[in-house]
């Protein structure tokens, strides 16, 4: 009991019970090897700095696999049942999955390698089948089918997972087992398969064929693959028990069996799983201690922390594990959770089936929906759930206390329920129903009731085990969102780096959480996204596309020797020329790294010398270059403490700056965003009053169906074409702050608006989406017009809004008013919203005399003089 010891401060007659019977389980069915083959692979990676997941699955519902460090969810304070793990009842090996960062994943692998040996361990082969669609395409191209007719073929066969080909060409359409019924397909589904089914008919033509070698070979094995995740370990060498081989794709065996029958040849299967919000949270931790000082050990935070509960209550889950959803973020804010429990339910609660509970548990949670039960002695167990059963532990502790079930019973009953083994179910009612009846629960009703509410809940209910412990990991990453919002934030973008959408989303998220997030740069950067001493977030050199890790190794290792860098010749001069290259300082330039020499600005780099064709960038480095040649012979001479001579900087070019939008340009093809802004910030207003949809909702066609629509982008992929048959057409990309959208326009459209769409260029579209006319079940947009996006105010406005507070009417901001006015006389009506705060009062006046025209300037001038100006439509 020494380890349950460091556990629990008390052992109780119950913890000693319950660990007294975990063991003699484990001990009986002969797993007692397995947990401390898992126990000392776990500990091991938690002892190298290896960040180890609380647990996950049924696991943590073992007592034992928590005293031994296995998982760190205590079961028996959150009533996690060890029986949903291991009970007399399974045959087969328990299933301990275990989570690891990224990093530190194959450091435990090369371990268990190391300790059982490489002949003793082995990953697990996958088998990849042919599927209903892939065994049309594979023997259409055998069989020279012509692809667009083979393409049709497998368009027939409808999108859902699993689809069997022989089903669907054999089973009945309609009735019990029928392919609207068990695979619930719908009516348009269905027609699609009576197509095919006719051309299967035919039995002549080739597609007919197809159909008919495709039903022999659908499930016959196509490739083979490695397992994600599985590890095996065997007693003794492998070669003696299976058949293993070999791939480039990993330097450890394979095994020849699958996972499913592997564990009948004797060998142990674990999985090694790498969750990249374990990442995530170690890099976090490391620059929190980095910056602040303080070692957070995550396993001891405190689960009633304020400001963790604060923003899961206001919904501001961006960038947290397993409640980032729109959705769940809507039911948070409802929810106002106040405990972890809370957040372990809604975890559980959210997924098809159980969602439709959460507005009861809501409801229930603050008392505006009474908390009910069938029966008194249910409270117990539904108490934390309000009386809503939501884990399918709870309807085996009730199946335990209402109908005398043993706990192999009650995991019997709950695979049963789960996979709606109809003879199993009918034979543990009537047990229940006895077993109830003895516990003097007579009313048959009542137990009816349950019966049916469990039947219909069961199949869908979650498992408390693994929602525990993935609330307690979200749990963690929101604690560290609220505490250290910078460091966290750098972490997930540090992690996200290859998802340029999800960097952009949470560079989004920074900003709405006020940390400004900055572009890279030589003095401040590190390899990956930091946090500064002010808390912002800086981006790594590692994003900048052409500037290597050995290029960014040995710049940070001369700043860290040297101290930060004065000016960009000390830059050149310090640092290893032959790790950092030409391109190299080009893309630094080009990104912003090199900004902290205000000396030059960005496109000076580039200016070309006319009396030696070089551009200042090669002439700087020149000058590094001799400079670190002359230091490097004079300390080779005898009077090397005299110093070497410097060589002489190079004259600065004149040249004109880049544009804005070639800067950001430039950029964005560097790092793969616009960092500095967008190209479309000058347009901010003309999209938010003139347009009624963001180019991301174009990608949902079929949702805007007959709606006329306006959006506003940048053109950035113009591709002006002549088809086959010599008319000329246009391909282009359209492209907003948070998605592109490509389209085609033809005929007399083209001709009428091809001058407008070119690359670069910024324009407002009006069009019409509908059907298209050869296929109904398609979409596309009818164009109506293009205006150039510097038009659209002076256009389509019908004038101009200016809001004041009342008491910033004064004297003073009339005259500025009068001056800024006589600048910009146009056409535009001027309106003029005044508001009394403290009357809660405002009046809106239209001017009879002032005219203005819409331009940038003008509204900035504005604005520094009232509360908001805004174009009226």
């Amino acid at each position: 009991m020494g380890r349950s010891r460091k556990r629990y401060s008390e052992i109780t007659p119950d913890i000693e019970e319950r660990i007294n019977f975990e063991l003699f389980t484990v001990k009986t069915m002969g797993f007692a090897g397995y947990f401390l083959i898992v126990a000392d692979f776990i500990n091991h990676g938690k002892n190298i700095g290896v960040l180890v997941g609380p647990g996950r699955g049924s696991a943590a519902g073992s007592a034992v696999a928590y005293c031994i460090g296995i998982t760190n969810i205590d079961p028996i304070k959150y009533n996690l049942l060890f029986e949903r793990f291991l009970n007399p009842d399974r045959k087969s090996m328990p299933d301990i999955d275990t989570d690891f960062d990224d990093e530190g994943r194959q450091k435990v692998i090369d371990y268990v390698v190391d300790k059982y040996g490489k002949n003793q361990v082995a990953q697990i082969i996958t088998y990849g089948t042919m599927a209903a669609k892939m065994s049309i395409k594979d023997v259409a191209r055998v069989l020279d089918l012509p692809l667009p007719d083979s393409n049709a073929l497998a368009k027939l066969v409808p999108d859902r997972p699993g689809i069997s080909l022989g089903r669907l060409l054999t089973a009945p359409i309609d009735g019990e087992k029928s392919l609207k019924t068990k695979e619930n397909l719908s009516a348009d589904e269905l027609e699609r398969v009576k197509s095919l089914r006719s051309i299967l008919e035919e039995g002549t033509s080739l597609q007919s064929s197809v159909l008919k070698e495709a039903m022999v070979l659908e499930g016959s094995v196509r490739n083979t693959g490695i397992h994600a995740a599985g590890i095996i370990i065997a007693p003794t060498d492998l070669t003696d028990i299976i058949p293993v081989s070999t791939s480039k794709e990993t330097d450890l065996l394979i095994t020849q069996f699958e996972g499913k029958i592997i564990e009948d040849a004797g060998v142990i299967k674990m999985d090694f799983l790498g969750l990249k919000t374990l990442t995530i949270l170690r890099d976090a931790v490391r620059l929190i201690e980095k910056n602040h000082g303080v070692k957070i050990n995550l396993d001891e935070i405190p689960l009633n922390d304020i400001r963790t509960l604060e923003l899961y209550q206001r919904g501001e889950t961006n960038g947290t594990f397993q409640f980032e959803s729109a959705g769940m973020q809507k039911h948070l804010k409802d929810l106002k959770p106040d405990m972890l429990e809370d957040l372990i339910a809604m975890n559980a609660l959210y997924r098809p089936g159980p969602m439709e509970y959460i507005p009861n548990y809501i409801a229930r949670k603050h008392g505006k929906e009474k908390v009910t039960y069938d029966l008194p002695e249910m409270e117990e167990h539904l108490k934390e759930t309000y009386g809503i059963t939501v884990y399918q532990e709870q309807v085996m502790l009730l199946s335990q206390k209402l109908g005398n079930f043993t706990k192999g019973d009650a995991d019997t009953l709950r695979k049963a329920m789960g996979k709606k083994q109809i003879e199993v179910l009918n034979k543990m009612k009537s047990k229940f129903m006895e077993g109830a009846k003895s516990n003097k629960y007579h009313d048959e009703k009542i137990l009816e009731k349950i019966w049916t509410d469990w039947e219909a809940f069961a199949s869908y209910a979650f498992n408390k085990s693994h929602s525990t412990c993935y609330a307690f990991v979200a749990f963690q990453t929101a604690y560290l969102k609220a505490n250290y919002p910078s460091e966290y934030m750098a972490a997930v973008l540090t992690n996200n780096l290859n998802n340029l959408d999800k960097i952009t989303f949470f560079m989004d998220e920074c900003r709405r959480m006020n940390i400004p997030v900055l572009g890279p740069d030589v003095n401040e950067s590190e390899l990956q996204f930091s946090v500064n001493k002010k808390g912002e977030i800086r981006f790594g050199l590692a994003a900048i596309k052409g500037v290597g890790e050995a290029a960014a190794e040995s710049l940070l290792s001369e700043r860290k020797k040297g101290g930060v860098f004065t000016d960009v010749y000390d830059l050149v001069s310090r640092v290893n020329l032959r790790a950092a290259n030409k391109k190299c300082f080009e893309n630094l330039a080009l990104a912003g790294a090199l900004d902290f020499d205000t000396s030059f600005h960005r496109a000076q780099y580039f200016a070309i010398d006319p009396k030696d064709n070089q551009t200042q960038l090669e002439k700087i480095i020149r000058f590094g270059s001799a400079n670190q040649e002359s230091k490097s012979s004079t300390q080779h001479t005898l009077f090397g403490d005299l110093g070497g001579v410097d060589a002489s900087k190079p004259k600065i070019i004149p040249t004109e700056h880049f544009s804005n939008l070639e800067q950001l340009k430039k950029e964005k093809e560097i790092i793969g965003i616009y960092l500095s802004g967008h190209p479309l910030d000058d347009y901010k207003e003309e999209i938010k009053t003139f347009c009624n949809i963001s180019v991301e909702q174009l990608n949902e066609l079929k949702l805007l169906n007959n709606r006329d629509v306006n959006f506003a982008g940048i053109i950035t992929n113009a591709n002006h074409r002549v088809s086959k048959t010599g008319k000329p057409f246009g391909s282009f990309t359209i492209e907003d702050y948070n998605a592109s959208f490509e389209f085609a326009v033809f005929s007399e459209e083209y001709a009428k608006f091809k001058h407008l769409l070119n690359n670069d260029a910024f324009v407002f579209i009006k069009a019409r989406v509908q059907t298209k006319f050869y296929n109904e079940k398609e979409f596309e947009l009818k164009i109506n017009s293009v205006h150039f996006l510097d038009e659209v105010a002076n256009k389509m406005a019908k004038g101009i809004m200016i809001s004041f507070r009342s008491e910033s009417i004064n004297e003073m901001n009339i005259k500025k008013l009068k001056e800024i006015s006589k600048n910009s006389k146009g056409k535009l009506t001027v309106k003029f919203s005044i508001r009394d705060n403290d009357q809660n009062l405002s009046i809106d006046v239209e001017s009879n005399q002032l005219k203005l025209e819409y331009n940038k300037e003008l509204f900035k001038e504005l604005n520094s003089i009232s509360e908001r100006v805004s174009l009226i439509k």
